[in-house]
């Protein structure tokens, strides 16, 4: 086990850098809906057309 102050290495935190802005350009291009939150969209989307549902019965009622 290593003692003592952390050395960081330039070397190894770019990598990190590059490796994941990559990765997320490639999955963006693959997948739709990647990086949006899109459950959020649909559950909004629901609420309104119960909403909308309910408005009407209420003005037929």
């Amino acid at each position: 086990m290593k003692f003592g102050m952390r050395t960081p290495s330039i070397k190894k935190s770019i990598k990190a850098r590059t490796t994941g802005k990559a990765k997320r350009a490639v999955k963006k291009a693959l997948i739709p809906g990647y990086g949006k939150n899109v459950q959020d969209g649909l559950r909004i989307q629901r609420k309104q057309l119960t909403i909308r549902f309910i408005r009407r019965r209420a003005l037929a009622l």
